[in-house]
């Protein structure tokens, strides 16, 4: 399911089993929400949570917020009833953890297909192992019910005894592999998380470097860090208004039997309006969205 222009700069994890936070959700400037069965809910909690959060959707109050419920994996003793629920929880996707191959893809589809998910809800993976990585194009190309990957870059540092550096060079081949695949297959993808809530600044590097990569957001653990994530993945109004420049610019060009031409000192051609044009998409979505 090819990418769209509906903004994912913030996507917030929050506890499926805490009516508070869900509640909360509602007022936040997040552009989604991933209401997690898995890591941020315990053992005895998942059923409550799994009815939790199907209230939640049933009721409301959302607005344009996408909504991903991420699912226990079909492998421990929760996943297949996690997936039934969201099958027919209005949810926008349904976050699948720890993916390692298509076949835990299609496998989880089944499920959801046979418990009435409509064509319009898609699969999203996280992308959080060794194995992960080395599948990661035959999992971006599993199903064309999916729609987006997720960095897991928590786990997925853990297992390759690599260091959380600021410039995060240990994990640059592992978020190149998946940025590829996932612009190859048409798919959005947003960046892992940032754990040091005190660090301001290391925060703020890891979303410009997120977006310097090429990653559509990023998702976040608190909601302080939303405003901060939603102006580093924004296209900001000087790119907007060039954006703009080159389109018109490119227009004119064309109507006069040019196919490249100047702006702003720089040449212009076909791929840097198809780029423009994408910007201003973003901007004009977000701006939807805010209102």
């Amino acid at each position: 399911m090819a990418a769209t222009a509906r903004p994912r700069r913030s996507v917030l994890y929050m506890p499926g089993s805490n009516t508070r936070a869900l509640e909360k959700g509602r007022s936040l400037p997040a552009d989604g929400l991933i209401l997690d069965l898995e890591d941020a809910v315990a053992p005895d909690a998942k059923a409550e949570a799994r009815a939790t959060i199907k209230a939640s959707i049933a009721a409301g109050g959302y607005g344009g917020r996408e909504l991903v419920v991420r699912t226990n994996g079909l492998n421990t003793p929760w996943g297949y009833d996690d997936l039934v629920m969201a099958a027919s929880s209005g949810a926008d996707a349904v976050l699948l953890p720890k993916v390692e191959s298509p076949d835990m893809v299609r496998q989880a589809e089944a499920v959801l297909r046979a418990n009435g998910s409509p064509d319009g809800q898609t699969i999203w993976c996280m992308m959080e192992t060794p194995l992960g990585m080395l599948n990661t194009k035959e999992i971006a190309g599993a199903s064309p019910k999916l729609g987006g990957l997720v960095m897991g870059t928590s786990d997925l540092a853990k297992d390759l005894h690599a260091a959380h550096t600021r410039d995060r060079l240990p994990m640059l081949t592992s978020l190149g592999l998946c940025l590829l695949a996932a612009r190859a297959y048409g798919l959005a993808i947003l960046d892992g998380v940032h754990l040091d809530l005190n660090d301001d600044a290391g925060f703020g590097e890891s979303c410009v470097q997120g977006r310097e990569l090429g990653f559509d957001g990023k998702t976040l653990i608190h909601p302080k860090t939303i405003a901060a994530c939603n102006a580093a993945f924004a296209p900001s109004e000087e790119e907007v208004a060039q954006a703009h420049r080159i389109i018109q610019a490119h227009a004119e060009a064309v109507a006069q039997g040019k196919g490249v031409v100047l702006v702003d000192g720089r040449l212009v051609e076909n791929l840097h309006v198809e780029n423009a044009r994408r910007l201003v998409a973003m901007a004009e979505a977000i701006d939807a969205l805010s209102s």
